[in-house]
């Protein structure tokens, strides 16, 4: 970006309230195209239904490009007497409740991809929160909880490893990297959740402006030594339009509000 268009590119990280703090701090700038922010899914499509005192809106808020998505893989621990999804949501209706799921915390993307499977299969499983994404998947090895959506690279060498199952892919076509993993939606029919990483600015920026900043980040994206390490990593190379952007922004704030409202998912 900074040899497109020409200044220089400062990477500034403001970290707190799963993103909260520092797309606050871009929605607050003025839309010149000089404050830009790189956003996970949640910050801008999960947390205005979480947090009360959240200090922006998506409508605060110009969808830039959405950069990658990453597909999500469902994983349990090999004492889990399941080899495949049937089998799994055989063994949660059987005993409601009994299975746990272990989440990187009560809101993530985790916590809200084991509420959308439990509602889509109509089976029960019970959410263990913990602080982060690593302690989760310690306690997920050592057997104390039975299955967790995880980023599909994060786990994936202990899937080749035999210490985790993997037994379904978020996306609606098998990984490149793990194509023996199928999707869940061969399941689940229509079952879709990818978690995506994307550019934001503020709200009301120029067309011209939205443009050119477009313009710059689908060029640095695309180009090969940014693009090959992401995607030998298992994420996919988007570099969407604005409104293309846009629409998914919208399509997600609908799904994981009804998710919130239906589960109950609350921050304390």
């Amino acid at each position: 970006m900074q040899e497109s268009l020409g200044v220089p590119v400062v990477v500034e990280n403001k970290p707190g309230a799963n993103g909260g703090i520092g797309t606050a701090f871009v929605a607050r700038s003025k839309p010149d195209g000089h404050t830009v922010a790189i956003v996970p899914m949640s910050t801008v499509t999960i947390n205005p239904w979480l947090y009360k005192d959240l200090q922006y809106q998506a409508k605060d808020l110009t969808p830039v490009m959405l950069a990658i998505s990453l597909p999500n893989v469902l994983v349990v621990n090999p004492s889990v007497s399941a080899n495949n999804l049937n089998e799994l949501i055989d063994l949660m209706r059987k005993e409601p409740g009994k299975l746990n799921y272990a989440s990187m915390g009560n809101g993530s993307s985790g916590h809200l991809l084991a509420e959308l499977f439990k509602m889509s299969a109509r089976a029960q499983v019970t959410h263990v929160p913990y602080k982060g994404s690593g302690p989760a998947l310690q306690d997920l090895l050592a057997g104390n909880v039975q299955m967790m959506f995880e980023n599909l690279p994060n786990v994936l060498p202990n899937i080749r490893a035999g210490k985790l199952r993997g037994l379904g892919v978020t996306s609606l076509t098998p990984s490149p990297q793990a194509p023996e993993i199928p999707p869940i939606a061969s399941v689940i029919p229509g079952f879709e959740a990818t978690i995506w990483i994307g550019y934001v600015a503020p709200a009301g920026m120029p067309r011209d402006t939205l443009a050119k900043l477009n313009e710059a980040m689908v060029r640095a994206i695309r180009a090969p030594d940014v693009s090959k390490p992401l995607e030998e990593r298992g994420a996919t190379v988007v570099a969407s339009t604005p409104e293309q952007f846009n629409g998914v922004v919208d399509g997600d704030l609908d799904r994981w509000g009804k998710v919130i409202r239906e589960a109950g998912v609350k921050i304390d």
